[in-house]
């Protein structure tokens, strides 16, 4: 059977009565149209069952793709599991559309990939990283040798020209100051994922591995500009709710017997309150607990997070806003996104010795 023709521009300016350029014009929206004009290529198009110009061709004309990458470190299903993320990506998508600009999710290069990266080949016009490790980020070096402008969110300080980020080390001293004032002496804290395959573990001061995610080292930073040291480090293995229950679990019985746990996220949080009602404890009055993002958690009722909270779509528009002034030649530079503190009934002063379970004495 003989291979139907595809529609060409040219045909549909003949059926429309107009030229090329008109028909390229109604298309691209790049230029000033009457509205006749435009509804004669249209309905030509229509019968014709004309799409538009070839997706190749109009890359080759402009030397555009119109697509940003997005790399993502953890497997998508745990992204699409975290509500901040989407938000996040949501926003990002959006904003990017009312560009006319897709999005491309990308996996982050690792070490160990005996394969090329798809980032080394993948067509695309620019790039978000959303989250980078250290300066040696390996999807910040294949995008500089590239030549392809980029956005990072949650960035080192100098590792790349333009980021979106939070000042995580600030919140979270806040939240362990606010702790301090109530009267806590022992507090412990609940990490992010350290490394790309970690898994929820004890960690000490001593043994953070390096390079880690730098969330996790902002947020643990906090506790020497405090002037605390945590009582005990527990590293989650996702930012997830059943991690963070593993996690609460493992504070529960550890010898320093926390008064108060610092919570990298709030689910991370959620989880932690979750093994506190299953060792049969109340919070806030047996263990304080606090959360970082600023979730809705509404199966946490009666209780209201304490956290500091962070507007997620406010952080992926601004990304896509970096992105959209990066491909029209600007430099957005560096994008703080503030951030608030919440106060929950998820802390409160630290029982007496005597008034407390006898585990946690």
């Amino acid at each position: 059977m003989a291979r139907t023709r595809r529609p060409t521009m040219a045909d549909v300016a003949a059926h429309a009565g107009v030229s090329v350029s008109t028909v390229s014009l109604v298309f691209s929206g790049a230029g000033s149209v009457t509205a006749d004009t435009r509804a004669k290529v249209e309905n030509a198009a229509a019968a014709l069952d004309y799409a538009g110009p070839s997706p190749q061709a109009r890359a080759l004309r402009s030397g555009r793709t119109g697509i940003v990458g997005v790399v993502v470190h953890e497997r998508l299903a745990r992204s699409l599991r975290d509500p901040l993320q989407l938000r996040i990506l949501d926003a990002v998508v959006e904003e990017l559309g009312e560009r006319g600009l897709g999005v491309l999710l990308l996996p982050s290069p690792t070490p160990t990939g005996s394969e090329r990266p798809l980032l080394e080949s993948a067509a695309m016009d620019a790039a978000v990283v959303l989250r980078v490790r250290d300066h040696d980020e390996p999807s910040l070096e294949i995008l500089r040798r590239r030549g392809l402008p980029h956005v990072a969110m949650e960035a080192p300080p100098g590792s790349v020209a333009t980021r979106v980020s939070i000042d995580d080390t600030s919140a979270t001293e806040e939240l362990i100051r606010r702790l301090l004032d109530l009267g806590h002496k022992r507090i412990a804290t609940v990490t992010l994922p350290m490394t790309d395959r970690a898994t929820t573990r004890f960690r000490t001061l001593d043994d953070l591995p390096d390079p880690m995610w730098t969330p996790a080292r902002h947020r643990l930073e906090a506790f020497a500009r405090a002037g605390v040291e945590p009582c005990a480090i527990v590293e989650a293995g996702a930012s997830m709710v059943e991690p963070g229950i593993e996690a609460g679990r493992m504070l529960l019985a550890h010898n320093s017997a926390p008064t108060a746990v610092v919570c990298q996220s709030d689910l991370l949080a959620g989880g932690v309150i979750v093994a506190a009602r299953e060792a049969g404890l109340d919070v806030p009055r047996d263990l304080s607990v606090t959360g970082f993002d600023g979730l809705d958690l509404p199966w946490l009722a009666p209780l209201a997070l304490t956290t500091q909270a962070q507007d997620g779509e406010s952080k992926g528009r601004a990304i896509a806003a970096a992105v959209k002034e990066l491909l029209d030649g600007g430099t957005p530079g560096e994008i703080d996104i503030p951030l608030e503190l919440r106060e929950g009934t998820t802390i409160a002063p630290p029982r007496p010795e005597t008034l407390r379970p006898a585990h946690l004495r």
